[in-house]
């Protein structure tokens, strides 16, 4: 593959980023390779293939069906790109905006090889905590 370009990760982020909301897990599986790796805060070691992934998948939509991710940028890299986001995250009440990065990196066929996922949770960690000692 050969660099992306910014409207390519524009047009993919458009369709993907709308399959982290809804809680249908197979649906955003789809956009992954069999061998896939991917890694956020709350698995900071990361799991490895689509099946691993899709179980991974299934508990975190569940537990947030509603929340919203859109690109605020997408910058080309080798395979992929850098894609800086927005999500709106209700927790009770309230909803947390956070702003992150992940990378997507793709294979031949245009599946996702590899999603790293960045950000900072205080905010969310602190609002969550606050709703459990109530």
């Amino acid at each position: 593959m050969e660099m992306m370009t910014k409207e390519q990760a524009r047009q993919f982020a458009s369709k993907w980023l709308p399959a982290w909301t809804g809680n249908n897990p197979e649906k955003l599986a789809d956009f992954y390779s069999d061998d896939a790796f991917y890694l956020d805060p709350v698995i900071p070691d990361g799991v490895k293939g689509k099946a691993a992934l899709l179980g991974y998948f299934k508990k975190l939509l569940a537990q947030n069906p509603n929340w919203v991710w859109t690109q605020i940028e997408g910058i080309p890299l080798q395979d992929g790109f850098l894609n800086k986001w927005l999500a709106k995250i209700p927790v009770g009440p309230k909803t947390i905006e956070c702003i992150g990065v992940c990378f997507v990196q793709f294979n031949e066929a245009g599946l996702i090889k590899r999603n790293e996922v960045y950000f900072d949770r205080t905010e969310l960690i602190a609002e969550i905590l606050k709703l459990t000692r109530k």
